[in-house]
């Protein structure tokens, strides 16, 4: 029974919350794009958002590319520089700081979302069932910490890594390894994917729209005026520098 469950959670699970993510965010891009938004209640409550919304961003882009990164770098790879404890301690310590920070940010937000009237009046369900569930993840991502500090040989690392990866190139998922995993972990995980099955049914949609090209852009942005202008005041379109 206790192998049946491991498999579910730990082998198919991962997969059909994979497949969603995907599927789903094509399919809601094709049929909704007028769906396709962050939903931002800034207009209701600046001054609250700021502070809250900062934080989470900036903690939460930390946590996922640091666990993209430590998750699927093969372990021949980063022992060229370090040894396995070392990641550990590098990881303990830097998900440590950004996963304080985002809890303090999303903290904030969904404190806002639950208590002020008006952003509350203007939440949806889903709106509120996704921050409740990010803030359980990060939650029990901090609680993982003492425990990783618990075994500072890494032990517990390579199996989560070495889940994740075979997990990614398909090829068998050591269940055995994961059930000699703490609790925290093995949740952690399992609402991490179920976040990922949420995803294309929620406002986390709005990432894929990042405008992560803005940066690199090139060239001038013109302005026009709606204004009927005299032919004393008619210029040419201004350019700018785009901002």
């Amino acid at each position: 029974m206790r192998d049946t469950l491991f498999h579910i959670l730990f082998a198919w699970y991962p997969y059909f919350c994979l497949t969603a993510f995907l599927v789903g965010s094509l399919i809601r891009y094709d049929r909704e794009q007028y769906s396709w938004r962050a939903s931002s209640s800034q207009i209701l409550r600046k001054r609250q958002l700021v502070w809250g919304s900062n934080l989470f961003h900036i903690g939460i882009l930390f946590l996922f590319f640091g666990h993209l990164v430590g998750l699927l770098t093969p372990t021949w790879i980063y022992t060229l520089v370090m040894t396995v404890p070392q990641k550990q301690a590098v990881a303990v310590f830097a998900g440590g700081v950004a996963g304080t920070v985002c809890f303090i940010g999303l903290s904030l937000l969904l404190t806002r979302r639950l208590f002020d009237r008006r952003i509350r009046a203007t939440s949806t369900r889903m709106d509120l069932a996704i921050l409740v569930i990010l803030w359980v993840q990060l939650t029990l991502g901090l609680i993982t910490l003492p425990f990783s500090l618990g075994h500072t040989d890494g032990s517990v690392m390579l199996i989560l890594a070495h889940w994740a990866q075979h997990l990614v190139t398909l090829q068998p998922i050591e269940i055995d390894a994961l059930q000699n995993v703490a609790w925290p972990y093995l949740v952690h995980i399992v609402l991490g994917m179920t976040i990922f099955l949420l995803f294309p049914f929620s406002r986390l949609v709005h990432v894929w729209s990042a405008p992560v090209w803005y940066l690199g852009r090139r060239g001038y942005q013109v302005v026009r005026t709606r204004r009927r202008l005299t032919h004393h005041t008619a210029v040419r379109p201004a350019q700018h520098p785009a901002e």
